[in-house]
């Protein structure tokens, strides 16, 4: 991103102004549920994240805040954490929010759903008296991970009274969602939008500045492009409109864009090879896909520039853990062919070595471009390919219920703490049929599995980073999975709304400061 996007941000510089209706999009689709209590993406992320709140977030400057928890603290050996719980707060139907609700959440949501993989240590939670809530774990648990662990995307404090003694996954409230946001839920129209209106009760009680808050999905980019134009939506997120369109449209004098905002929501488009094809049992052929694909001209061609070919699983504006010393898959189409001979798989009459069926996730438009080029690579270097681009429904089944690929193009989010957020695409316990944007390839041993158990428990900073600089060496000389192409993720906003991007993960921030300038 050049110096003047970098520059042209939505921070407020003057009082903010009360009232309006802000109306939002995103660079994809609407999403299966307003609320997913697994994740489910960042689309439902988006629009839950409105209502739902956390126990804590991460600021700009890489500090965590309270959010819902007012402080926590760690025992001497790191075995369990007391959280001391906001008090004042209730929910959207005007019940207060209490430790019950917090202890429901992370036993029943977090523990099985949100961050299932994150939590297998976790012994119990409990609430010892009305103003906190202890975690106990098996093992020690690092301060930054647990920090992280409260700041997670979609690690909600969900309402016990609405929940409990459901299946939270086809709970009704999934659709039009009770929480303690700034921003109470009023309607979904399907295929059309999700309307918000101000919260009056919310706990700071100074915002938000809004009278409405209005998500608005637009099919294409092109669509997302004509309303903005036309000050239809205000404001979009995760690359609204094509990269091409951002100069023209800032030039304008009436949007600005920036890239700030998406430091803690780093989106790459990677590559899985699915381990259960036999052919991808010999790490030569997994290294050889990664070879054959120019990165470069991904980065040029499909994102205008605003993309930089992918290293490793651990993305590089990740100043906590990122390590460039790791094995390195850049181009190199002979090298590609000769791994290919070496592991038993030479041309055939005709100059193929074997057949392979791509799919490219139907949920952003470039995944279809992006396999353009990944097919005329590995055609080049004699792997015929059948490139196909489903719908989102689809993609999702075809790539993390059916596992119906060979190789899949699809998208990752990592934020600083890589467990489980990256690491779960690599290990055992990642491995959950239905479940998306999990390890979908299959692909775990025994050394990443203990690798990771042990980042999982290193408290000591220095240690633990050494465990993660491990972690990408294994990860990158394996080549199961890996980034193709690290995104840059851009925001595009009319200039009268103020105070956007100041959050390190925008897309999933409450919005409760954002304004409208007349």
């Amino acid at each position: 991103m050049t110096a003047a996007l970098a520059d042209t941000t939505g921070l407020a510089q003057e009082t903010p102004r009360r009232g309006g209706t802000l109306v939002a999009t995103w660079g994809g689709g609407e999403p299966q549920a307003c609320y997913v209590p697994s994740g489910g993406g960042p689309s439902p992320t988006f629009s839950s994240s409105k209502v739902l709140e956390r126990l804590a977030s991460r600021r700009m400057d890489g500090t965590f805040q309270g959010e819902l928890a007012e402080a926590w603290q760690p025992a001497a050996d790191f075995k369990s954490y007391t959280v001391r719980i906001r008090k004042g707060v209730t929910f959207h139907d005007g019940k207060d929010m209490t430790v019950d609700d917090v202890v429901y959440s992370i036993g029943e949501i977090w523990r099985k759903h949100a961050a299932s993989t994150a939590l297998t240590e976790l012994v119990e939670v409990v609430a010892p008296d009305a103003d906190s809530v202890v975690l106990r774990f098996n093992k020690p648990v690092p301060e930054f991970f647990f920090a992280s662990l409260l700041s997670g995307s979609v690690n909600y404090i969900v309402p016990k009274h609405v929940y409990a003694g459901s299946d939270p996954l086809t709970n009704p409230a999934n659709d039009a969602p009770i929480g303690t946001g700034p921003w109470a839920f009023k309607q979904w129209v399907r295929g059309s939008h999700v309307e918000y209106a101000r919260n009056e009760s919310y706990w700071r009680r100074d915002t938000p500045y809004l009278d409405r808050l209005i998500i608005r999905y637009v099919r294409d980019p092109a669509g997302r492009t004509a309303v903005l134009e036309a000050g239809e939506v205000h404001i979009g997120v995760l690359n609204p409109v094509p990269p091409a369109e951002i100069r023209r449209l800032t030039a304008m004098a009436k949007f600005v864009a920036t890239s700030k905002g998406y430091e803690e929501a780093v989106w790459a488009t990677t590559l899985e090879c699915n381990m259960r094809n036999p052919i991808f049992a010999r790490r030569e052929v997994r290294q050889a896909m990664f070879f054959a694909v120019d990165r470069t001209l991904i980065a040029k061609n499909v994102y205008y520039g605003h993309a930089r070919p992918g290293t490793s699983p651990i993305y590089s504006p990740n100043s906590t853990y990122f390590a460039p010393d790791t094995f390195s898959t850049a181009y190199d189409p002979k090298k590609a062919a000769a791994l290919l001979d070496a592991a038993g798989y030479p041309r055939k009459a005709g100059g193929k070595r074997f057949t392979l069926n791509l799919v490219a996730a139907g949920w952003f438009p470039e995944n279809g471009k992006v396999g353009a080029i990944v097919e005329q690579g590995l055609e080049d270097v004699g792997v015929d390919i059948n490139l196909i681009v489903p719908d989102r429904s689809t993609s999702l089944k075809r790539i993390y219920t059916d596992y119906d690929f060979d190789l899949a193009i699809s998208n990752q989010v990592n934020p600083s703490e890589p467990v489980p957020a990256t690491t779960h695409y690599f290990t055992s316990d990642g491995i959950r049929k239905g479940v998306p944007f999990r390890n979908a390839s299959g692909f775990h041993t025994d050394e990443v599995d203990a690798l990771v158990e042990k980042i999982k428990v290193e408290t000591d900073p220095g240690q633990r980073k050494a465990l993660v600089a491990e972690f990408q060496k294994t990860i990158t000389r394996e080549c199961p999975n890996l980034p193709l192409v690290e995104l840059e993720s851009i925001t595009v906003a009319s200039n009268r709304v103020q105070n956007h991007s100041n959050d390190p993960n925008f897309l999933a921030a409450t919005w409760h400061d954002v304004w409208l300038a007349s």
